[in-house]
């Protein structure tokens, strides 16, 4: 094998710190999958989540509980005719997209899901990711001036203002993290691995930190990480019953898919954002106080256990499902898919066997790796099913209330939280 391969594996920190280009590309190209996959499980998650919500079942037709319902949904949008409106801008019209696009995905290379599976761990990850963030707002303003058309200009803006609005106070609630950073070693540290470091040395997640100024800040960031991406209850820049669809009403077909992954992967990055500084990132429960090599292997059990219970699910899906030849293919698709599921967990509860022998390193490393990923994700989907029972039970906001919210309420709070932080880090220190 080429040394550029081989000379990575076994090393202990990121392709970045390593230099190496091949795996940097490879860990991208990873995370690229992994979250347009999550994606598409969360559009279906989603809508079936919603309509039970309001006693209804939701996609049901195209695939086994509609489980195939967003490939339909992507080939329907990637076949469907592409429109500009004729006054548009057009290199404008088509770069919008594209622009909040990788302002959401960029955000992935500082995001760590374990001590080393992250693209690169910069010195100054923190401000990368809010400045990274924070240019979503171009592609949303952009794509309404490029439109020429009121409607999505005056969508454009009330979302700019929005997000513009809500990132101060986002950004005010990261430095009361970033300051609890420093409550050891005297020093803080704006690395995303570093952050999740110090809650593991302190024995503590930061959202328990300093109780309960710690509390607040968190809750003042998942606010504002909710209105920063157009979420419901500040959904304003979708309000179809005063704006039409907001920013991209001339957009359809694959461009306004594109607006919807970027809309999702960001929803997914500022999840793992609060999960790296106030969650542990990837950290398990108790790993301080539960340190023990026996609670390591119950722990590594829960991955495979999960699937597992998955699977159980669907098995009962296919047994409760009518006996009828046209819910044959219904049947056996479900069962197919109850069968990966169950593969999927023996291979997990088989790693953590194998990475239970002190002799097995590249097992136990393997297990490891699986455990990191395993709780990161758990505690990210915790904040996916809050966005969507935020969306179910929130009515909107006015614009006006909006504002108000972001300026004179969450603001203040979040600077007084700051400032007692600070005052208490000293005093404790």
């Amino acid at each position: 094998m080429p040394n550029f391969i081989m000379s990575y594996l076994g090393s202990t920190v990121t392709p970045g710190e390593a230099g190496n280009q091949f795996w940097a590309l490879i860990y991208v190209l990873i995370i690229f999958a992994a979250v347009s996959l999550a994606v598409v499980a969360m559009n279906w998650f989603e809508r079936k989540a919603l309509a039970h919500f309001q006693i209804r079942l939701g996609p049901m037709r195209v695939g086994p509980h509609g489980l195939l319902q967003p490939i339909a949904d992507a080939l329907k949008l990637a076949l469907k005719e592409d429109i500009i409106p004729a006054e548009a801008d057009q290199f404008v019209f088509w770069i919008a997209p594209v622009i909040g696009l990788l302002a959401a995905f960029t955000v992935y290379t500082v995001i760590p899901f374990g001590p080393s599976q992250a693209v690169s761990d910069m010195n100054i990850g923190v401000l990368f990711m809010l400045g990274v963030s924070s240019l979503g707002v171009l592609g949303i303003v952009v794509a309404g001036w490029a439109s020429n058309s009121h409607y999505p200009l005056i969508g454009a803006l009330r979302s700019s203002a929005q997000m513009v609005s809500y990132e101060v106070a986002m950004g005010l609630a990261v430095v009361s993290a970033v300051l609890m950073t420093s409550m050891k070693t005297g020093t803080g540290t704006l690395s995303m691995i570093g952050i999740v470091e110090s809650q593991q040395q302190q024995g503590i997640w930061f959202i328990f930190k300093f109780f309960p100024l710690g509390l607040i800040a968190f809750v003042n960031f998942v606010i504002a990480m909710i209105a920063e991406t157009n979420r419901a209850p500040f959904d304003m820049a979708e309000a179809e019953s005063e704006l039409t669809a907001g920013y991209h009403t001339e957009y359809s077909g694959l461009r306004w898919s594109l607006f919807m992954l970027a809309e999702y992967a960001a929803m997914i990055a500022v999840s793992s954002i609060a999960v790296t500084l106030w969650l542990g990132g990837w950290l398990r429960p108790f790993p301080n106080l539960l340190n023990a090599p026996a609670w390591d292997f119950i722990f590594s059990l829960f991955p495979g256990l999960t699937f597992g219970a998955l699977a159980a699910v669907a098995v009962i899906g296919v047994m409760r499902m009518p006996v009828h030849p046209y819910f044959r293919v219904q049947r056996i698709g479900l069962a197919v898919f109850a069968a990966l599921l169950g593969f999927i967990a023996l291979f997990l509860l088989v790693i953590a066997l194998a990475g239970r022998s002190s002799d097995a390193t590249v097992a136990a490393r393997f297990r490891d790796g699986i455990d990191y990923v395993y709780w990161f994700v758990l505690k990210v989907a915790l904040f996916m099913y809050l966005f969507i029972w935020c969306r179910a039970t929130w009515p909107r906001y006015r614009f006006d209330q909006l504002m108000r919210v972001g300026w004179k309420v969450l603001l203040p709070i979040t600077l007084v939280v700051l400032i007692l932080t600070a005052i208490v880090g000293v005093i404790v220190s």
